[in-house]
């Protein structure tokens, strides 16, 4: 028979125990952060625009963290933007030390194609963007629409890069929700050799072209009237264009609302930036924080806009974990819609 355990020696054997593990459970945020490196994964070649907001944030989110880690940017492109969420979903650590910015449509080919991924966006970490996306149909000065009512009543021909383009997607999208005559040609290489196609009169119109796209590119296009925007359809109306016609406003039928919604669920994510799954909330919380500190940064602001950078309407990573669950929240039908959008053949 084994003699027994004193009670007192019992206690003191469990509080050291208790001291041992209390290290690793109730490590601070700072001094997890003190003497790391975090990884921004940036799902975009170097150069690109992806790749100049990815390291002007890593230049100085690294202050605004509790214990001031390093920041260092790996690029990481390939497979139409889904390697850097695979990586970050399968393959990095989701201890806090790893981060990313990417393109705002992969995470939703899932949904929108239906096919499979190696990742559950659901499950992602979200941090926050800088800034949405606020698509326009821009139309040529010479072309007879002005409003809504004219897309409705008058045919006009827009450019597109291919018939499963997002400039042809779109285009299919506002003609099945507003009733829209627009008539899609596609084959040109991108945005720039529409704006050329429209400068010689080949069509009529670009169905898509964001609102920072255009004034960077194009920046007297508006203020001389040398093109039009009749419609604009952001996650909300843009404040630079206050008289221009929000499609949600013109959509009155609830079903072609819910499938506008979804459909362009995309352009609220802006350019995101997120985590892995599963990453300790108190360390989520701090980054997320961190990050909206950054966008409202002076400093960060002042290098934002000598890269031409658009820092205009952050978004926290709460708004974009709501965008993300409510698309794919969607009900089976307005899948189906956005799929054959997504699908149609070129017309």
């Amino acid at each position: 028979m084994q003699p027994a355990i004193s009670s007192g020696l019992t206690v003191a054997v469990l509080a050291i125990a208790g001291l041992a593990s209390q290290p690793a459970r109730a490590q601070s945020v700072e001094s997890f952060y003190k003497g790391k490196t975090i990884t921004m994964i940036i799902g975009g070649s170097p150069g690109g625009g992806f790749d100049t907001l990815a390291r002007a944030i890593g230049q100085h989110i690294g202050r605004h963290i509790p214990g001031g880690p390093a920041v260092v940017a790996r690029n990481m492109p390939g497979a139409g933007g889904t390697q850097a969420l695979d990586h970050l979903y399968n393959g990095a650590d989701k201890d806090g030390t790893v981060m990313g910015l990417v393109n705002n449509t992969p995470p939703f080919i899932p949904l929108f194609s239906g096919t499979p991924m190696r990742f559950d966006a659901t499950r992602f970490s979200w941090l926050g963007t800088p800034s949405v996306e606020s698509p326009l149909v821009l139309i040529w000065n010479s072309a007879p629409v002005n409003s809504v009512a004219d897309l409705k009543s008058k045919e006009i021909t827009v450019g597109a890069s291919g018939g499963n383009s997002a400039q042809a997607f779109y285009s299919r999208l506002i003609n099945a929700t507003l009733g829209a005559r627009m008539k899609i040609v596609s084959g040109y290489r991108g945005q720039n050799d529409i704006f050329i196609a429209m400068e010689r009169g080949e069509v009529d119109g670009y169905p898509s072209v964001f609102y920072s796209s255009l004034t960077s590119t194009r920046p007297t296009w508006l203020s001389d009237k040398t093109a039009k925007v009749v419609l604009q359809y952001g996650p909300e109306p843009l404040p630079e264009l206050p008289g221009v016609a929000f499609a949600l406003d013109h959509i009155t039928n609830a079903n072609d609302k819910a499938l506008f919604l979804t459909a362009t669920a995309p352009n609220a994510l802006g350019r995101p930036l997120l985590m892995p799954p599963d990453v300790p909330p108190d360390r989520l919380a701090a980054i997320r924080k961190a990050l909206m500190d950054t966008f409202n940064d002076p400093a960060f602001k002042a290098d934002a806009d000598k890269m031409g950078l658009l820092v205009n309407a952050p978004r926290t990573g709460q708004q974009l974990q709501d965008v993300i669950q409510q698309a794919y929240a969607s009900s089976p039908d307005i899948i189906a819609r956005v799929r054959q959008l997504e699908k149609a053949d070129e017309k």
